[in-house]
């Protein structure tokens, strides 16, 4: 342990090797490899994290702490001690250097930070919530090539970190996942505009909140939505009030690619012949969950030749799916069970004549396999009567936002607070 004692002053002196913390908001590197040692005039505090495979009671120990005990803890305190994630931050003040901790703090979640306080021979426990502001952004861009891509180039890391930036992607596409595919309907030239939440801690911390509007234009076509709070759920409307919802998600995996198009004529890689593909391959890592398209009935769900592990579901209008050379079913899925749209039905494999990890998806009309993408799937709900008027209301000003012409230096810019 290395200090240095300033009078009237703080100075932090900590060893070269760091370890780098994923907190729930953002990444920061701490130091690790010796705890941090800050000394003012009498009372020293030090820095010390929860290590990979160590218990809270080992931590506290470290630093002296043998009698406090999380057991009796509020429930409304975010510290489980069964589930406390390595890289958490301790901070132990002592009176004197060689005295033992009276006070520790911990930021248990990006809204709570919990405060130990010995107070004779017990330890008493407060809970100081952090407050965080939304920060209204707009941004928009260019989609070359994929989704996260086209963020990444907008925002800095001033403005939101990777993992961050990533988040806002991936919501997007949640949004939109009933209109598109996006990793294969994207073409060079599309655009995406987006307003957001962006949330500032009164410690500077920054994380994304959520998205509240946004716009693609694929292929010369616009699409909207806006977040709207109808009956008390978030949902999100186009334009005229119809629900993004629909029957059918576009794709049945998330975090994918396409490694093979819908009805290409192709060498089978197992067979070694040449034959119309009758669906969409997503590669993706083995044990990737498969989602159900739709609500539906389990036709089967069992080996089928070269299929290997497949379940087929029936669902309304004579549709059905198969999802085909899966590693396993999920707990449940078996003939005649029902599944919900987006419901894991099982974990993508090799199974059957595959060459590789893949989910061989198929959308089946009366018996016919069909490219979704070209299948009219219906509009979404439309937006109660009662809540029409307020929806306008809410729609008219986040277009107003969406609209906002973005600063000529500045491709992420502030909009006036909501």
């Amino acid at each position: 342990m290395r200090g240095v004692r300033l009078a009237g002053g703080l100075l932090v002196i900590a060893s070269a090797a760091v370890l780098t913390v994923r907190w729930p908001w953002q990444t920061v590197e701490l130091p690790v490899a010796e705890a941090i040692e800050v000394m003012g005039d009498l009372s020293t505090e030090i820095v010390d994290t929860l290590r990979s495979g160590e218990t809270l009671s080992e931590l506290l120990a470290r630093q002296g702490v043998l009698d406090l005990s999380l057991a009796g803890l509020d429930p409304a305190v975010a510290l489980d001690p069964r589930r406390l994630r390595s890289g958490l931050v301790f901070a132990f003040r002592r009176p004197a250097p060689d005295s033992l901790p009276t006070r520790i703090t911990v930021r248990a979640t990006p809204e709570q930070r919990i405060i130990f306080q010995r107070a004779a021979d017990r330890w008493n426990t407060a809970v100081e919530s952090i407050h965080w502001r939304a920060e209204p952004f707009r941004i928009e861009g260019a989609i070359d090539n994929s989704l996260y891509e086209a963020i990444d180039a907008q925002v800095g890391d001033d403005q939101l970190d990777a993992g961050q930036r990533q988040r806002l992607a991936w919501d997007l596409a949640d949004i939109y996942a009933w209109q598109v595919d996006f990793t294969r309907d994207i073409q060079t030239g599309d655009r995406f505009r987006v307003v957001m939440d962006r949330l500032i801690s009164e410690d500077g911390e920054v994380r994304f909140g959520r998205v509240v509007a946004s716009e693609l234009t694929m292929s010369g076509k616009s699409m909207t939505a806006f977040r709207f709070e109808g009956g008390g759920r978030p949902t999100f409307y186009d334009a005229d009030g119809k629900s993004l919802r629909r029957a059918f998600l576009r794709a049945p995996v998330q975090f994918r690619r396409i490694s093979s198009t819908f009805a290409r004529a192709r060498r089978h890689p197992v067979l070694g012949i040449t034959r119309r593909h009758q669906g969409t391959d997503y590669a993706a890592s083995p044990g990737t969950p498969v989602m159900a398209a739709g609500d539906g009935v389990v036709l089967r769900a069992g080996r089928a030749g070269g299929y290997g592990n497949l379940v087929e579901l029936r669902h309304r209008n004579g549709i059905t799916t198969r999802y085909g050379h899966l590693r396993g079913f999920a707990r449940g899925v078996r003939s005649g069970a029902r599944v919900s749209q987006g419901q894991t039905i099982g974990y993508v494999g090799s199974t059957g004549l595959a060459s590789g990890p893949h989910l061989h998806y198929e959308f089946r009309v009366n018996g016919v396999a069909k490219d979704p993408r070209r299948v009219e799937l219906g509009n979404g709900a439309p937006i109660g009567a009662g809540d029409r008027e307020a929806f306008e209301r809410e729609r008219d000003r986040l277009l107003a936002q969406l609209s906002v012409a973005p600063d000529s230096s500045y491709r992420l810019s502030a909009i006036s607070a909501w």
